[in-house]
């Protein structure tokens, strides 16, 4: 059955460039050129998580795995990360990654890699261990059928690397079972249709 078309609403949205939606940078514009590999966490969904996990931000190491826009990578600087550092595969999508950080005044606050972040279940770069990680897990949806393992493998090695008290997020459609999870009984599951946020918190 097709899916019904999505509220003028949510197309536009789609189309148009992120905005920072809370803290320091609130109401600043990301830079962006629409593209189907790049979906934006929805502003609802993006003001839910930084309602939830906020306070675990101030001053932690913030990772966007698969930081696209960078909307939530910028999201979380804005609101007291003392760094972001996001990891996307995409090269152009990585240089307007860059460019926002210039025009937002945070280059010095940023850090862009890239290549194939799935590849770090089997090979860890160095990470600041300074203090907590609130890593962000936000794939394309479709990854958690066709690279289930490969994704989750990578939440596990991240998990495993993580500073104590660090905060993993993990954004999936309604359809990705969560007992697929490393440890699925020490997450925290928030529906918000049609995405769904599962948060999970190492020992401090």
């Amino acid at each position: 059955m097709p899916r019904p078309p999505r509220p003028a609403s949510d197309r536009e949205e789609a189309s148009s460039a992120p905005r920072i939606i809370g803290g320091s940078l609130r109401g600043r514009r990301l830079e962006f050129v629409p593209d189907p590999r790049t979906r934006p966490m929805k502003d609802r969904v993006r003001e839910t998580l930084f309602d939830l996990v906020g306070a675990r931000v101030a001053a932690a190491t913030a990772i966007d795995l698969f930081a696209g826009s960078g909307a939530i990578g910028f999201e979380a600087l804005s609101r007291g990360a003392s760094r972001t550092i996001f990891v996307e595969r995409h090269f152009p999508t990585a240089d307007l990654l860059k460019r926002s950080g210039r025009s937002l005044g945070v280059v010095d606050s940023i850090e862009v890699k890239t290549g194939d972040v799935l590849l770090w279940a089997k090979r860890m770069p160095e990470l600041p261990k300074d203090r907590p990680w609130v890593v962000f897990i936000s794939p394309p949806w479709e990854f958690f059928s066709t690279r289930c393992g490969e994704l989750m493998a990578l939440v596990a090695a991240m998990q495993r690397e993580a500073p104590p008290g660090s905060t993993f997020v993990v954004e999936a459609d309604t359809s990705f079972d969560a007992d697929q999870l490393p440890q699925p009984g020490h997450w925290d599951h928030r529906p918000i249709p049609p995405a769904v946020l599962h948060i999970s918190s190492t020992t401090a």
